[in-house]
């Protein structure tokens, strides 16, 4: 088996110790290489060399930014009869959403150790676990997209980042209520087109998940779409007024242990085959937390199978 670790070394959470052990660990279940990134868009560049180099598998330790590039790199050089590498990750990053929701151990060690045991059980039975992805048109998600408020965070948070400023959980929640509260003052600019349904407008944001939990509150998950998972369609998430109580009730709900997402103004439905989203004027857009820019609209594909990857198998209800 051929494996290229790819590492992010400016990750949030990465450590020369962290990485030292993954390789030293995956080097006794595989012929490896190891590939540090030192631009952005470089783990597209390196995860397509594997893909035409038809490497067996690409390990990722970094962050959900790092994923999106590796994917991309990937599905860019899929053809008829030749099979992608699969793709595995060891946290590295703040929120390590994909890799949560895949059931990886947000501890590096722990899912070093895990990592270790599922290559193990691929050259025993010769089996990856396969994934839906959503294809947004312009590039692959791998569990998210955006557009209106979800956006502008984002980008607010990504021009902090370029200052120097430590991204937490704790600034992504300062900078999401500033937005939302920026943003209630603001005319709806959405619509949103659903599969057999009319379009509706007077839509404030949009979510777009292709797993659940959306994002991770430090350790807390926070819920937009629990019935969305890899194995289904897509998941969405709309609001249609931004009057402060009756969405402090709503995030109430996205944070309970037992959650129960539903509100009057909310726009929900879970294994969407696509939906679209139009805009009256660009509004700001993001991929698995990267901001993609301003957007008057986009459009959300669920496509099954999508993606082979290290990971457990999925645990019956």
């Amino acid at each position: 088996m051929r494996a290229v670790l790819i590492v992010n070394p400016n990750a949030t959470s990465t450590t020369p110790a962290a990485r030292d052990l993954l390789a030293h660990a995956v080097e006794s279940r595989a012929e490896l290489v190891v590939v540090h990134t030192d631009h952005r868009g470089h783990a597209i560049e390196i995860a397509r060399e594997a893909a035409r180099d038809e490497v067996d598998v690409l390990i990722v330790h970094g962050g959900d930014g790092t994923v999106n590039e590796v994917v991309n790199g990937v599905l860019s050089e899929r053809g008829p009869g030749v099979p992608a590498p699969a793709v595995g990750v060891v946290p590295g990053g703040s929120a390590n959403v994909f890799a949560r929701a895949l059931g990886i151990s947000p501890d590096p060690t722990e899912a070093t150790n895990q990592l270790v045991d599922l290559l193990g059980d691929y050259r025993r039975n010769g089996r990856w676990r396969r994934i839906g992805l959503m294809d947004c048109g312009e590039r692959w998600a791998v569990f998210t997209a955006g557009m209106g408020v979800d956006g502008d965070v984002v980008a607010a948070v990504e021009a902090q980042r370029a200052k120097g400023r430590t991204v937490t959980a704790s600034r992504y929640i300062r900078v999401a209520v500033r937005e939302m509260l920026a943003s209630a003052r603001k005319e709806p600019t959405l619509t949103l087109h659903l599969p057999d349904a009319e379009p509706v407008s007077g839509v404030h944001f949009a979510f777009v998940s292709n797993s659940s939990p959306w994002t991770y509150a430090n350790t807390r998950p926070v819920w937009t779409n629990p019935d969305t998972s890899f194995e289904t369609g897509l998941g969405v998430f709309a609001i249609t007024s931004m009057n402060v109580w009756a969405n402090l009730r709503l995030v109430r709900r996205m944070l309970s242990r037992t959650p129960r997402i539903e509100a009057r103004h909310l726009l929900r439905d879970d294994d969407l085959a696509w939906l679209r989203v139009t805009a009256d004027v660009p509004v700001a857009c993001q991929i698995d937390g990267d901001y993609a820019g301003l957007r008057e609209t986009m459009t959300f594909t669920s496509v099954p199978d999508a993606l082979a990857v290290v990971a457990p198998p999925v645990t019956p209800l």
